[in-house]
């Protein structure tokens, strides 16, 4: 049952953050998740109805430029390279005037290549059957405590493979599609398969880019993550995709590591 959003509509531009929205390591901050599923939801929105509206959304890549507070913030929709076959849009978010985020959607003609599908990993096991992982034990803020999540198996440091869902509404009184619902849950990846304690170490990602094979469907959003960390302050978080299906695509999140 729907107990909420992360997000209202306050104009046709502007958006304010619900607590739900608030984040792990900050909670006067935005989750990057909600936040990332809002541009998208808003990059659709800017799609249906235009001639590219046949297209599917094949790559979303995120650029974190500031700190997400929890406030209201503005986002404008612009299309880069118009055409009936290959589509690049850009998605700018700013909060109080300054932009926080910038993204850029590649979309791509959608024909019939069933006859050579395949090569992606082996599906996950059906979420229904597996037990809930209380995340909110390890991570603070509304976002996560919104989650009903299901590990596969045991997590283990750098490595967890586990599926995510939420009841919440991304904007309130608006219906947003599968991919930017399925996006919205995305960048919890980074912090289902933790190396180390985040009360010792930061490690928070200033990017989050997505690759599609396939548009995601359904309520569950599988996430099979690894993550490294490397000697010089660099980390990356990197997942295979899944619905309820198969894998769809990947994700990659380069971090920023360094000790509280």
């Amino acid at each position: 049952m729907n107990t909420g959003s992360y997000y209202e509509r306050i104009d046709q531009h502007r958006f304010k953050p619900t607590a739900h929205a608030s984040g792990a390591w900050s909670t006067d901050e935005v989750h990057f998740s909600p936040f990332g599923g809002l541009l998208t939801h808003v990059i659709e929105r800017h799609l249906a109805g235009r001639p590219g509206a046949g297209l599917l959304l094949s790559r979303i890549s995120f650029d974190i430029l500031g700190r997400l507070a929890l406030d209201e913030c503005e986002v404008r929709v612009e299309t880069l390279r118009p055409g009936r076959t290959i589509e690049l849009v850009e998605a700018v978010a700013l909060v109080a005037g300054r932009p926080v985020v910038r993204a850029r959607a590649w979309c791509l003609a959608a024909a019939d290549t069933t006859a050579v599908a395949g090569g992606g990993a082996d599906r996950l096991a059906d979420p229904e059957t597996l037990a809930p992982w209380p995340m909110a034990d390890l991570w603070p803020g509304g976002y996560i405590a919104s989650l009903d999540v299901r590990p596969v198996a045991p997590p283990r440091p750098g490595r967890a493979t586990a599926w995510i869902s939420t009841p919440l509404d991304l904007v309130a009184g608006e219906t947003a599609g599968p991919l930017a619902s399925y996006v919205a849950l995305v960048d919890t990846a980074n912090g289902i398969a933790v190396r180390e304690q985040p009360t010792a170490w930061m490690f928070p990602n200033v990017d989050l880019t997505i690759h599609l094979h396939r548009p995601p469907a359904g309520r569950w959003t599988g996430l099979d993550t690894t993550v490294v960390f490397g000697p010089t302050g660099q980390g990356i978080t990197s997942t295979v995709l899944h619905d309820a299906d198969g894998p769809v695509g990947r994700a990659e999140q380069i971090l920023t590591v360094r000790p509280l």
